[in-house]
């Protein structure tokens, strides 16, 4: 009797990774997803006038376009869970394209050469620490704490650093904005995996998890790669 229920504990525990490992690939099939959109957008954007330049030349409509994503990516953060899965799905891809709209500078700024191997290094470096988040036993609850005060004060230090226009406080945001989202990826990880609601796998509010899963992760990706951007990037 004891062997059985010990077997039946280890398929359950297998069950449970197995049906976890499928929620994670799907939450990075969504993230995929919306970086692809995301790239495709910014490259077009950047290379028809008639679009980067009514963008660029035009700041209501560039400030237009920073205000609604922030509006959408704090709607969706909050409430993705009590949309429609229809709604849900819309607004992570809307929200991807506008991304895409307004990051298309860096395409005008950097070389394609270096935005290229700023996107590898990042992609291996979000790898690496997404898979430590997924697999590690060690909980990273204070991680999260600490790099979060961490990307308040780069945050004031880069809004202060728009009136001071030091270069000394501009690379060590850079650094430190490189350093925290390292960490951010790995806790994050295992904070979506932690919040994934066990045995609702093929649902639509599994699916709807998964898409508040990939926004997490997609905004660590674009940010880490954004800060290395800016250390790997050669202008033009």
């Amino acid at each position: 009797m004891e062997i059985k229920n010990n077997i039946s504990q280890v398929r359950s525990r297998s069950e449970l990774q197995a049906e976890q490992t499928r929620f994670l690939i799907k939450v990075y099939n969504w993230m995929g997803g919306g970086l692809l959109l995301t790239g495709i957008i910014a490259y077009i954007t950047a290379n028809v006038p008639a679009i980067g330049g009514v963008i660029f030349s035009n700041q209501i409509v560039f400030f237009g376009l920073i205000i609604a994503e922030l509006v959408l990516v704090v709607k969706l953060a909050g409430s993705v869970m009590k949309m429609s899965l229809a709604a849900a799905s819309a607004s992570f891809l809307v929200y991807a394209i506008l991304n895409g709209l307004t990051l298309s500078f860096i395409f005008l700024v950097y070389t394609q050469s270096s935005i290229a191997g700023a996107f590898i290094v990042t992609a291996g470096t979000f790898g690496t620490m997404s898979l430590y988040g997924a697999v590690t036993k060690r909980d990273l609850t204070a991680w999260g704490s600490f790099f979060m005060m961490g990307l308040i004060g780069v945050i004031i230090a880069s809004v202060v650093n728009i009136f001071l226009n030091s270069p000394a406080i501009y690379w060590a945001t850079t650094y430190l904005g490189v350093l925290i989202f390292v960490g951010l990826t790995a806790y994050d990880t295992q904070k979506i995996l932690r919040m994934n609601i066990i045995g609702n796998e093929g649902t639509a509010e599994d699916t709807k998890e998964a898409i508040r899963g990939a926004l997490t992760l997609y905004l660590d990706f674009i940010n880490l790669f954004l800060f290395m951007t800016r250390i790997m990037g050669n202008e033009k």
